[in-house]
């Protein structure tokens, strides 16, 4: 009988300590919104950190949650969409999530256009229309279809416009500040037959779009990791290795199980000659990739074994290990349709070398003609493999008068 009354009473105990703590209705009844709304943070955070690590089946249970408690509300669709399109950043070429990701975005959009014709707050719909349409966009601007992509950019423009400067409202509406800012800038620079697209758009400014980014990724809750997510590879493209490695770093420990995440993390401790680190991470990702862990593909498979082979050839001088991780990732690059990139020529480059070595001339020439026909004739690769190439034949020339003399 005690232990059943003390059992009530501790039952009773938490429930009112868990009432104080968080009363969904007494938080609906104070918050016009859900961006602000503290009792919807506590419900998706578990969800929103599920979905980062690849643990889908898990945030969509949440999300779904979340979708019948708001059912007039885009935030539960935006979410499920945001899901989708995190199943393809692993490889952008899968095409597999397209549909039901824009099926999202797309309920997002209607749910959010309704919102903004009811409600007097303009901000929270401006925000939830704006990063669907912005989605859209980037999922369009993969697929190469770049007039749905401007149509989708153009819409996605006028709602941050109308959230811009409305940062005290909520940290979230920062975000497309700073996106914009710095791609506004960086497209131009890096893709000129988009620029007549772009001269109609306001300009941008890459260093205030950086520094938006940072507040974000600090000060927001939905786009906190998204924002990190590019500042990582702006990081990269701004050659700022340091804090590309310690982001990278960070994040891959929030979320051991996001590919992106764990991919540049190995990509950046690599850069920065830190290699027993590069190493450890590398294999940690083929382990995943053998066991056909959920986002471990061919994309992080030849980043990984090639970093691999890169390490047991120069510096643990293992040649056999060293062609064995190359051949890997010349294999991950073909299953993947990537013979046109970097990691692809860098491992033929290596094995032509290693072949050279090893006295198998005409091997080598096979591996460095294989280089020349596939790369980019303004690469290193493409350049260093005409030069090995070239002294090869020399020196056979040289062998073969030595011979006849």
């Amino acid at each position: 009988m005690k232990k059943t009354l003390l059992t009530v009473w501790l039952t009773a105990l938490a429930y009112l300590a868990q009432a104080q703590l968080y009363d969904p209705s007494a938080f609906d009844k104070k918050y016009d919104g859900l961006l602000k709304h503290p009792g919807v943070q506590i419900e998706s955070a578990e969800a929103i950190n599920q979905m980062y690590n690849f643990k889908f089946y898990e945030a969509d249970k949440e999300f779904r949650w979340l979708r019948v408690r708001y059912p007039k509300h885009p935030m539960p669709y935006f979410m499920m969409g945001l899901a989708e399109w995190w199943k393809i950043v692993p490889n952008t070429d899968v095409t597999d999530y397209d549909n039901l990701c824009h099926a999202y975005m797309d309920s997002t959009i209607i749910l959010a256009e309704r919102l903004y014709d009811q409600s007097d707050n303009k901000l929270e719909p401006s925000f939830f229309l704006a990063a669907a349409y912005a989605f859209k966009g980037r999922l369009y601007s993969e697929r190469k279809k770049w007039a749905k992509a401007t149509l989708a950019g153009k819409n996605a423009l006028k709602y941050f416009d109308k959230c811009k400067g409305n940062a005290d409202f909520s940290p979230e509406l920062l975000f497309g500040d700073g996106m914009y800012n710095y791609y506004s800038q960086w497209i131009p620079e890096n893709y000129p037959i988009l620029k007549p697209i772009l001269m109609f758009f306001p300009k941008g400014n890459k260093q205030n779009g950086i520094r938006q980014l940072e507040k974000t990724a600090n000060s927001a809750f939905y786009t906190r990791v998204e924002a990190r997510y590019f500042l990582l590879q702006i990081y990269s493209m701004e050659n700022q290795y340091d804090k590309a490695y310690e982001m990278a770093k960070y994040m891959s420990e929030q979320y051991p199980d996001n590919p992106f995440f764990e991919r540049y993390y190995a990509r950046s401790a690599f850069v920065q000659g830190r290699l027993a680190e590069a190493e450890r991470i590398s294999k940690n990702m083929l382990e995943k990739i053998a066991r056909s862990q959920s986002g471990y593909e061919g994309v992080s498979g030849r980043t990984a074994a090639y970093i691999l082979g890169y390490i047991n050839q120069l510096f643990y001088k293992n040649l056999p290990e060293a062609k064995k991780y190359y051949q890997q990732s010349i294999d991950f690059a073909r299953q993947t349709n990537a013979t046109n990139a970097g990691y692809y020529w860098s491992s033929v480059l290596a094995l032509g070398k290693i072949a050279t070595e090893e006295k198998n001339y005409d091997q080598a020439q096979l591996y460095f003609k294989e280089v020349l026909d596939k790369s980019d004739r303004k690469s290193s690769q493409h350049k260093e493999a005409q030069k090995l190439l070239d002294e090869q034949k020399k020196a056979r020339r040289e062998e073969r008068r030595k011979r006849r003399g």
